[in-house]
């Protein structure tokens, strides 16, 4: 199939250069049942809902969730127990970590919730780090070190693995990053996260600030890559992270999340299984994006990427005539290819065909083949005659309507 591929289709991505790799057995971080429900639109949506969210992320190959953020309330706290303990009961291949700040009143609970579960829960502590957050709330650096000393090693006393996160990172002096994630690693964390909290950062600028730290760290720590997509360079940034040495990248479903959002997870998957840098079954993320759209109750918009109702649908009459023939040579793989970038084959999906204003005759005769119809040049002239003088594209029951009429 690589042959057939490369014959068939001239890439431009990595004909004459080389192509850039992420890291050895890269991983993925889902933040939807936490930064994702800190949304001002979601729905919180009940345990048993996350817990079906929960096998989903497991069953995409994804290695690891943010699962809550326990010091938040009670509830929360309740929800992390639950969830922690479905991922041991039911041997999911998934590990959780939980959100906190770098204060006791946020750690405890994590330590709490660990125990209750009987399975590890990583600390994901945060503070913040950047030069206009210490000036709002009157910090200076000694400040930070001490708390991230102390936090750091309260979640070590507690038997807490800890990724220490200096919120804010794309805003943050490189001095006082290289001193706040170096005081992290001493007192016991062993990954750190670098944070684009408020969607600032650019591909570049996210280049060098990973290549920074993977110096300052070393080979030994792992670093983490946390996006919002406050300027819609979430997966592009979030791409040039893994590209420039990040071992784990977090995303949201459907991208949701605070303000406009996190990382959005289908289509950061979708790209690195194009690209190559993982291999994981990508067929259930439609059924994963339909069940964290009805939990938050946020509707997916048709033509978003991958998921939507029109990524994989055409009524034009130049492409349903170039599908139509590929579809004839039997090779569906070609199918999904001529008029696609994203093969629907990899999603679960399939190409469809649909008839509307801006339709022509292969339209018409793909809808007929895919029912099982036959196609004469009456019915074909009074579909598109039909479809010409509507302004969207005909629902089937309006086309049954006219094969009906004509054999009656």
């Amino acid at each position: 199939m690589a042959r057939v591929a490369e014959a068939l289709i001239y890439d431009w991505n990595t004909a004459g250069a080389r192509q850039p790799a992420a890291r050895r057995g890269l991983e993925i971080n889902d933040e939807t049942l936490r930064d994702g429900l800190q949304s001002p639109s979601v729905i919180h949506p009940p345990i048993e809902q996350k817990r079906t969210i929960l096998h989903l992320m497991a069953g995409l190959g994804i290695t690891s969730a943010n699962i809550g953020y326990p010091g938040a309330s009670s509830r929360a706290l309740a929800d992390v127990v639950v969830l922690a303990t479905e991922i041991r009961e039911r041997g999911l291949r998934i590990r959780p970590n939980c959100a906190g700040r770098t204060v006791e009143s946020d750690i405890i609970p994590i330590g709490e919730a660990q125990q209750r579960a009987g399975t590890a829960i990583e600390a994901a502590l945060f503070l913040g780090s950047s030069p206009i957050r210490q000036y709002v709330e009157g910090w200076d650096l000694d400040f930070l070190l001490r708390t991230v000393d102390a936090a750091v090693a309260l979640a070590r006393r507690l038997g807490l693995e800890v990724m220490f996160v200096a919120e804010d990172t794309t805003r943050a002096r490189p001095d006082h990053l290289r001193r706040l994630y170096c005081a992290a690693v001493s007192a016991g964390a062993r990954r750190i996260c670098l944070a684009d909290t408020v969607g600032h950062a650019t591909p570049w600028g996210v280049q060098r600030l990973v290549r920074y730290m993977r110096r300052v760290v070393g080979p030994d720590i792992l670093i983490d890559w946390h996006g919002h997509r406050d300027r819609g360079l979430d997966v592009i940034n979030t791409l040039v992270a893994a590209a420039s040495g990040a071992d784990r990248l977090h995303a949201c479903a459907l991208g949701i999340g605070e303000r406009v959002g996190n990382t959005n997870m289908e289509q950061l998957l979708v790209n690195l299984k194009l690209l190559g840098w993982c291999d994981v079954d990508l067929r259930q993320l439609p059924e994963y994006c339909r069940t964290v759209a009805r939990a938050v109750g946020l509707p997916i918009l048709p033509n978003y990427p991958i998921v939507g109702k029109d990524a994989f649908e055409t009524s034009t009459g130049v492409h349903a005539a170039a599908i139509r023939k590929a579809l004839h040579t039997g090779d569906r793989w070609l199918a999904n290819r001529i008029y696609s970038g994203v093969p629907a084959e990899e999603v679960g999906c399939e190409q469809q065909v649909t008839i509307g204003p801006m339709s022509g005759q292969a339209n018409v005769l793909c809808w007929c083949e895919r029912h099982g119809l036959p196609s004469d040049p009456d019915l074909v002239s009074r579909v598109l005659a039909l479809a010409k003088s509507s302004n969207r594209v005909l629902r089937d029951e309006e086309i049954f309507a006219l094969v009906i009429q004509r054999a009656s």
